[in-house]
Order: C-alpha cells, then sequence, then structure tokens
C-alpha cells in the first residue's frame, strides 16, 4: 500500500519494534499529527479472550474525563412528560412512533445515539434489521434503554463512549483529538484504560491486554505496553 509523504515521514519516528509507556506513545502520536484538520485520536485493544462464548464478552461505558472532542446528536424516542425532558437535557431530535416511521420509511439518519424508553421499545424493536448493523440499536447494557432521560443524554454530550470487543477480540474506541493536548490525551487514555482492565472476564485466561496500539486518524500506529498498564 502507497502511503503520502507526511505518512512516511511521520513514520520515521517510531519505531515498530518498541513497545512505549503510555505518556511516551502520546507524545509520539502528537508528533506524528501532520494533516491539516483536528485529527481524531483512537485507540485500538485486542484481548485475550474468545468474543464467541457469552461469559468472554468485554462491554461497557465510560464518560471520558475530557470527552471526545465530537458532540453526538442525540435522539430520544420516548412518550408525554418524558419527551420535555428530553427536550430540557439538550436532545437534538425527540418524539414517538412518528419518528420510528420516518426511519423506517424515510431511511433517516441524521443522529449518533438514540436514547429510548423502556416502554418504547415494543415499537423500537421493528427497525432491529437497520440499526443493529449500524450499531444504533438501544441497549440496557450501554444505558440507551432508560426512564432516565436526562442523565442519559447530558452523560453522551459530555463524552460517553461505548466499547466493546469485536468478533476478532479487538476494541477500538477514540480518546479525544489531538488539540486536546497531552495531558488531556493522557487523563482519556487513563480512564479508558482502567475500565477495560477492570472489565477483565474471570473466564480470560492468560494474558488480557495482547496488544494495546494508539494512532491518529492519517498517522501510524504507536504500541504501548500493554503488560506495564496491566500491572499498574
Amino acid at each position: 500500500m502507497k502511503r503520502g509523504k507526511n505518512y512516511q515521514e511521520s513514520q520515521k519516528l517510531v519505531d515498530r519494534t518498541n513497545l512505549y509507556d503510555s505518556s511516551e506513545a502520546i507524545d509520539l502520536v502528537l508528533k506524528t499529527s501532520k494533516a491539516k484538520f483536528d485529527e481524531t485520536v483512537d485507540l485500538s485493544i485486542r484481548l485475550g479472550v474468545d468474543p464467541r462464548h457469552a461469559d468472554q464478552q468485554v462491554r461497557g461505558v465510560i464518560v471520558l474525563p475530557n470527552g471526545t472532542g465530537k458532540t453526538k446528536k442525540v435522539l430520544v424516542l420516548a412518550k408525554a412528560d418524558k419527551l420535555k425532558e428530553a427536550e430540557d437535557a439538550g436532545a437534538d431530535y425527540f418524539g414517538g412512533e412518528e419518528l420510528v416511521q420516518k426511519i423506517q420509511s424515510e431511511n433517516w439518519f441524521d443522529f449518533d445515539v438514540i436514547v429510548a424508553t423502556p416502554d418504547m421499545m415494543g415499537v423500537v424493536g421493528r427497525l432491529g434489521k437497520v440499526l443493529g448493523p449500524k450499531g444504533l440499536m438501544p441497549n440496557p447494557k450501554s444505558g440507551t434503554v432508560t426512564f432516565e432521560i436526562a442523565n442519559a443524554v447530558q452523560e453522551i454530550k459530555a463524552g460517553k463512549v461505548e466499547y466493546r470487543v469485536d468478533k476478532t477480540s479487538i476494541i477500538n474506541v477514540p480518546i479525544g483529538k489531538v488539540s486536546f493536548g497531552k495531558e488531556k490525551l493522557e487523563e482519556n487514555f487513563n480512564a479508558l484504560m482502567g475500565a477495560v482492565i477492570k472489565a477483565k472476564p474471570a473466564a480470560s485466561k492468560g494474558r488480557y491486554l495482547r496488544s494495546v496500539t494508539i494512532s491518529t486518524t492519517m498517522g501510524p500506529g504507536v504500541k504501548i505496553n500493554g503488560q506495564k498498564l496491566a500491572a499498574q
């Protein structure tokens, strides 16, 4: 794969055979950011779990201390007084069955997250085939099926992210923007890694953090010493 000049220059700064401390790695990804836009900083974690087994699933949510740098558009599906609560909390869209029909008939997806009250899930369930593949289906485990609408919307707006192991045993999560600077990125990194380490399933045997890599949107990956993180 042919890489651009900026990528090749950035790659020279990274020793691909080395496992860096997290602080060094964040320094490096900031130095390798050459794009003309504010790049996202992504964290990729390969775990020693078999996600085919229910007792080895790793999934959770966390509000990053400094947010993600992106304000998500929130759609709330609810009834009666909960719609006023959604509006007051800053939801971008709120409604009931009419918005479910809009998604079905108009293929409308001008939102990033759906929060639904439990009494709406019978209607929302009809959207499973279109919401599921896009990762938009509300779920109690991610805090998006709840009667606590105001709290859910405010947390999402504040930078709540969901981490979930995929079928290749990898978790991919954005932890901020290059413009955050080192200190804020470190705070977000430590918060997310702490949550993932704490979520280690009892059924996971052997090394849990197989690889930890941090990168910017357009930059090379920088490998982090996962064993050191797990020992902290």
